[in-house]
Parts: C-alpha cells; sequence; structure tokens
C-alpha cells in the first residue's frame, strides 16, 4: 500500500494536473499585466553604507564644508607620444570653452582651461610633455545610464574638434593623439557597460549549456524542454514579483544580483527538477501506471526537493544579516528567486510530466518488464532480454572499505584545503576590469606620466578649534605620501580645515586601503600635538581609498557573521529532516571542509594557470553562501535515499544502493550546476570569473567526491550511531539478498 500525502492528487491528478498548469499561466500573464517588471526597476548606484560609516560622514562633511567640487569627475586622458603640440592644447582649449558655453547632458562643470594662457597650461603637461588631464565635472545625482549620455556627447564634440576620434586611437601610437575618459565617471560607466552586455550572453550561454547536458544525459528531446519550462516558468513570475517589490522600495536590485540570480536559477532550477525526474524514470520501470508511478515518485522525492530548496533559501537570506549593502541586496531576489522555482518544481513539473506522461522520455521510453515483453509479442519480434539491475561500483566501495575511502578523500580534501590559506584578496574595483577597458587605460596612463595618487586623493578634514597645527607638514613628512595640498578653510565653520592628500602607490590597491588608520593617527597626533582634546572626533578622512577601506572592513565583519549564522540554520534545518545529531555533524562538516578545499584549489587555478594575483574580497563569502546551500543538496537527496532504504534492508545494502540509485542524478545536476556557474567565468568581469570558477570547482568536488565517497562512507562507518538520538531497528537480510551477499 502506497503512502501519499494528498497534495500530489492535488497538482498532478487526472484533471488536476490541467488545472496546476493554468494557474501558473494565469497567474504569469495577471501578474506581467499588473506589476513592472525587474529590469526596469534596477538601481545600480544604490548605496552600500549606512550614514554612520566614517567615509560617509566624511562625504557629508565634504559636501556642507567644501562644496566648490560638487560634481563626480571624469578625467580625460590625453596623449601624444613625442609630446603634445600647441595646436593640441588650442583644441583643448576651444574645447572647453564650448562646454562652458554648451554643456553636455548632466554636465555640472568645467574649469576654465580656455581663460588659461597657454604657457600655463603647458605647466600642467607630465615632465615627457606628452600627457595632459583636463576634468569634466558631472552632476553628483546622475546614475551610470545618465553619465553614459553625458560622456558620449562630449566625445562627439571631441571628434568634431579634432576632425578624428581619439578616442578609437590605440594608445602610445606614434605620433597620433589618444584620448581615454577614466576617473569615476569612467569607472562607473564601464561598470555598468560589462553587465549591461552580460544579462543576454549569459542566459543565452546557460540555456545553451542545461539543454546539451540534459540531452546528453537523458537523450531526450522533450525531456530536456521539461526544466527549461519550469525554469522559464518560475521566471516569468520572478520577474514581475521582484519588479513589485522593487517598484514600492521595499528591496534594492542591481544588474549584478539579476545576472547571478538568472544563473543560480538555471543551476538549481534544473537539479529539482532532475531530482523528481529521474525517480520517475525509476518507478516506470516497475509501475503500469503512469498516475501511479508519478504519485510515488512524488512522494519519494518530494521531501528532498523542499528540504534542499529551503536549506538554500534560508542560506541566501542570511546575507540580509550584512551591513554591506551590496552583499545585502543580494539576499531578497536570491530567496525569493529560490523559492518560486521551488514550488515550479514541486507543482507545475510534476503537472507536466503528467500531461505528458511516459512519452516524455522518448525516444528511450522506461517500461516495466511485463510491458516489455507484450510490446515485443505485438509486434512479432524476439522478446528482448532484459538488463540485469548491475551493482554500483562505487557503493560496493565504500561499504566494503569505508576507512580507506574515509582516509583517502579527508586527505586529499584536506591538502586543497591548505593552499585556502594563501589566498590574497584585492579591493580594487580596477583589478576587475578587462586590461583594455578605456578607463583602465586612462588609470595607467596617469600612473606612468604623473602619480597614480592623483587619479583619487585622499581628503583629510580637521577641526583645529582655531589652534595652529601643523598637520600637512605631518601628512607630507609620512613616506607612501606623495603630495599634500595647500589647507582649505571650511564654508560654515573656518576651524575645519583639509587637506587634500595624495599617495605614492595605487590609491585602490590594498597597501594604500591599509594606511587609512596610519593617516589618521597621524592627523590626530598632530591636534594632540596642538593641545586639542578628543582628537579623534576631530578627523574626517573622505575619498575613494578611505571608502575601500571600509568596505574591506565591513566585509570582513558580514563574513565573520554570515558564515556562522548560515551553518546554524542548515544545522538546525538538517536536525528537524534527519532528527540524528550525529548524520547532521558529518553532512554539515563535510560541506564546510569541501567549501575550504573549493577556495584553495579554485586559487590554485586562478593564481598559477590564469595568473590572478588576488581575487576579489566578496568571493569567499558568496562562494561559501552558494556552496554550503547548494552541496548540501546532494547530501540531502542521497541521505533521504539511504534513509528511506533502510527501512527496508540492512544499511550496508541501503548505503549501497542508495548510492547507486542517486549517483547518476546527482552527477548529472552537478554537471549541470558546476556548467552554469563556471558560465560566469566567460564574462570580462574578473569578480565573476573568480566566483565562478571557485563555485564550480566546489560543486564538482561536492558530485564526485563528498557525495559519492566521503559521506556514504562514514555513514557506514557510523553504522546505527548514523541515526542516534533516533532509534534504527536493522532489518534482517532478506532471502533475495542473502544469496548473493
Amino acid at each position: 500500500m502506497e503512502h501519499h500525502s494528498g497534495y500530489e492528487k492535488w497538482v498532478a491528478g487526472n484533471r488536476s494536473k490541467w488545472v496546476t498548469l493554468i494557474v501558473w499561466i494565469m497567474t504569469i500573464g495577471i501578474l506581467t499585466a499588473i506589476w513592472p517588471g525587474v529590469g526596469g526597476e534596477e538601481v545600480n548606484n544604490a548605496p552600500n553604507f549606512s550614514d554612520d560609516v566614517a567615509s560617509v560622514q566624511a562625504q557629508q562633511l565634504v559636501d556642507k564644508e567644501f562644496p566648490s567640487g560638487t560634481g563626480t569627475p571624469a578625467l580625460l586622458v590625453w596623449q601624444r607620444e613625442g609630446g603634445l603640440s600647441d595646436e593640441d592644447l588650442g583644441h583643448i582649449q576651444s574645447l572647453y570653452a564650448k562646454l562652458t558655453t554648451n554643456p553636455v547632458p548632466h554636465q555640472d562643470s568645467v574649469p576654465p582651461f580656455d581663460k588659461i594662457p597657454l604657457p600655463g597650461l603647458k605647466a600642467q603637461l607630465s615632465e615627457d610633455q606628452s600627457t595632459i588631464i583636463t576634468p569634466v565635472l558631472f552632476s553628483k545625482e546622475s546614475d551610470s545610464d545618465q553619465l553614459r549620455k553625458g560622456v558620449e556627447a562630449l566625445q562627439t564634440l571631441v571628434n568634431i574638434e579634432f576632425g578624428n576620434d581619439p578616442f578609437a586611437v590605440k594608445q602610445g601610437a606614434v605620433g597620433e593623439l589618444s584620448t581615454r575618459v577614466t576617473g569615476p565617471v569612467g569607472i562607473a560607466i564601464d561598470a555598468s557597460g560589462l553587465f549591461k552586455n552580460a544579462d543576454f550572453q549569459l542566459m543565452l550561454a546557460t540555456v545553451i549549456l542545461v539543454l546539451v547536458f540534459l540531452l546528453g544525459i537523458y537523450r531526450s528531446p522533450i525531456l530536456a524542454l521539461i526544466p527549461l519550462v519550469g525554469v522559464g516558468f518560475a521566471y516569468g513570475v520572478i520577474n514581475p514579483v521582484l519588479g513589485f517589490l522593487a517598484s514600492k522600495g521595499w528591496i534594492t536590485v542591481d544588474a549584478q544580483a539579476i545576472s547571478i540570480m538568472t544563473v543560480l536559477l538555471f543551476g538549481a532550477g534544473t537539479d529539482y527538477c532532475l531530482f523528481l525526474i529521474s525517480r520517475f524514470r525509476q518507478v516506470l520501470k516497475e509501475e503500469d501506471s503512469k498516475s501511479k508511478a508519478l504519485l510515488k515518485s512524488m512522494t519519494d522525492s518530494s521531501g528532498a526537493i523542499a528540504m534542499s530548496g529551503f536549506t538554500v533559501v534560508l542560506a541566501l537570506l542570511a546575507l540580509i544579516l550584512a551591513k554591506y549593502g551590496s552583499y545585502q541586496r543580494f539576499a531578497a531576489p536570491f530567496s525569493i528567486a529560490i523559492l518560486i522555482m521551488g514550488i515550479a518544481s514541486l507543482t507545475l513539473v510534476p503537472a507536466l510530466l503528467a500531461i505528458i506522461g511516459r512519452t516524455s522520455f522518448w525516444p528511450f521510453i522506461p517500461r516495466t518488464p511485463q510491458m516489455v515483453i507484450d510490446r515485443a509479442k505485438k509486434k512479432g519480434k524476439p522478446v528482448p532480454k532484459l538488463k540485469v539491475h548491475r551493482e554500483s561500483m562505487i557503493g560496493k566501495l565504500v561499504v566494503n572499505k569505508p576507512w580507506s575511502v574515509v582516509i583517502v578523500t579527508v586527505v586529499l580534501l584536506g591538502t586543497m584545503a591548505v593552499f585556502s590559506g594563501q589566498v590574497k584578496f584585492t579591493y580594487d574595483i580596477m583589478s576587475s576590469f578587462p586590461k583594455d577597458m578605456a578607463s583602465r587605460e586612462g588609470f595607467n596612463t596617469i600612473g606612468k606620466q604623473f602619480s597614480a595618487g592623483e587619479l583619487a586623493p585622499v581628503k583629510v578634514m580637521v577641526d583645529t578649534e582655531g589652534k595652529d597645527a601643523s598637520i600637512g607638514e605631518q601628512l607630507a613628512a609620512l613616506p607612501y605620501i606623495d603630495r599634500v595640498s595647500e589647507p582649505q578653510q571650511g564654508a560654515q565653520n573656518t576651524n575645519i580645515v583639509a587637506y587634500e592628500v595624495e599617495f605614492t602607490l595605487n590609491p585602490y590597491s590594498l597597501e594604500a586601503i591599509e594606511h587609512i588608520p596610519d593617516l589618521r593617527l597621524a592627523a590626530e597626533q598632530s591636534l594632540k600635538d596642538s593641545g586639542i582634546n578628543d582628537p579623534a572626533d576631530k578627523v574626517w578622512i573622505g575619498g575613494q581609498t578611505a571608502t575601500q577601506y571600509d568596505t574591506k572592513k565591513m566585509g570582513e565583519s558580514d563574513t565573520k557573521l554570515i558564515i556562522p549564522v548560515v551553518i546554524a540554520l542548515i544545522t538546525i534545518l538538517l536536525l528537524i529532516y534527519l532528527r540524528s545529531i550525529v548524520a547532521t555533524l558529518y553532512l554539515v562538516g563535510t560541506v564546510i571542509l569541501s567549501y575550504f578545499s573549493a577556495l584553495g584549489l579554485g586559487w590554485l587555478i586562478l593564481h598559477y594557470l590564469f595568473g590572478v594575483d588576488a581575487i576579489q574580497g566578496a568571493i569567499p563569502l558568496y562562494s561559501f553562501v552558494f556552496l554550503v546551500a547548494l552541496g548540501e543538496d546532494y547530501n540531502i537527496f542521497m541521505i533521504s535515499s539511504i534513509w528511506n532504504k533502510s527501512r527496508r534492508m540492512p544499511l550496508k545494502q541501503a548505503i549501497k544502493e542508495g548510492v547507486g540509485e542517486t549517483s547518476s542524478v546527482i552527477t548529472s545536476a552537478g554537471l549541470i550546476l558546476a556548467g552554469t556557474f563556471a558560465v560566469l567565468a566567460t564574462l570580462p568581469i574578473q569578480v565573476l570569473v573568480q566566483f565562478g570558477l571557485i563555485t564550480a570547482v566546489g560543486v564538482l568536488l561536492d558530485t564526485f567526491i563528498v557525495r559519492p565517497f566521503l559521506v556514504p562512507a562514514i555513514t557506514m562507518l557510523c553504522g546505527r550511531f548514523a541515526f542516534w538520538p533516533g532509534k534504527y531497528v536493522e532489518v534482517q537480510e532478506r532471502e533475495e539478498h542473502s544469496s548473493h551477499a
């Protein structure tokens, strides 16, 4: 007698399968009609910090006391090998005269280069006379799309003024003038441009990849489309739901979150569909009635699918605790997407399978032994030999030599994990760009021709209380400081004095970031020496480097908070689901081990094969959340299978069969998931290359080492204790096993 919870009949019964399909279609239609799509609600310049962060407070003080440089600068880097001619400088002056009278869209202001006499302009050239930097300031409120419009208009003006396109000229081309747009505006435009083109390519590459894998695994065109239809329907609901939430201002979505969500949806969504499909295929070989077979396979797999989806939703939701905006913004879109995908794979996909039935698997239709015989007789052909169910080699190895398996896999994973200690991090947004990107080329030219620190000076502001503090000299004496400007007095409070400080090194580098606390200490010390009390409250440091220092500090504290929370959430879920402390501990333990191995192996590949010097600081947290949540999926699916079987057969046999039965579906699911993450590594954005590669490596380690070998071998070694404190009654070997056990 099969036990069904009733939900299966509601979703995929004879009539209800059509109802389920119609409900999904209507939901998508209605939501799309009444709610905006998420694409139109993207905010790509949302703040990453709250108002109590040091660099934000410094910026607020700048806006209040030093409002002169109100705009965000686009730096035009003009270069001609062999030296800029007077004619070049004349063109630049006439360009700035035009910009003063006819500003480009979203322009805030320009310096009066047209009023500066030629000798004064020449004084601003680099030592070899080949390069000059001229800023154009854009309004602070503009987002990257508006800035792009402004810069495109600016480029058109330049082309008209010079009679050719210096933006297209290769840098360093002999005798030709080249121009690049860099600085905060150039960087912002390039960063968003990378994602603009990424979205569609990503979607297309992911769909093709999933299709190819599914066709390769199941060799059935109809079946390959079912998970894609499932994901497509889920996306049809996710899109307006996220759009609605974003339009109300309850969540903030950016392009990066959307593109990674798309990949996650295909990878995880296909996995959930496969869990059900593979079980359906097995049951169809034993059960005549397709509807009974579907109900049974839903009963068997729906618990594991729901549980897997829930683990991922909760793990991703934990990102909401992050203080850093970019992490926090990931939480809602991701967890909502997986929740809706989970519902689709438990309702829509079974309904589609019920409608299409056995034909889903055409041309390799699974049939019961009796159906095979009847079909052969009907066609007047000889009865084919029935395939004997072969025992899984891995299953056999795991139950016969569990100690060897555990030792080998732990040593292997442990060795990789050791290298995770060598990983170096960077918070430099520039290093995430392709080397030939305009803003990066311009940045490198400034670094070579002037001082790199000139690109993003740090603003040190102090409240001198009217006393004479020799802060400028003290700062200039620091070995890593190239230049300190003349002091500038505050507009409202004249006791507040500001210095523009330029580093001798790349202001975006980790070294420069590490010097922010030293700068603060130096400023505080000189205030103290002037007899000012509580100097700590009277120093503010602003600028890109200070912002990145806060990013690093906040990212590290978020990582320290979220990783334990994710582990705790998953542990609680597993305890509730498995009702076993022992099994929960080793399942969580193996996933953490495989995460560190993935980080170690990923670093070896990135560092030694791709020549990456340091990975983006956000990677460990993102990879952890995804790997632990998704890796746990496979463990849950396999352990569910072993637990179910152990009620009917001895544990040793249950492990052997459980590993055998789940290995093909988990291998295929793992390959698809790793493949979808690897698609991210094809984009020209370093941070996604690194995230995609490390996550793909982790998924493969889970699929091929942790889940088939390590987890079942530990289960074998624990024996009945694997169920503790739950009770486990050993089932005696049945006759059919004892004959060949």
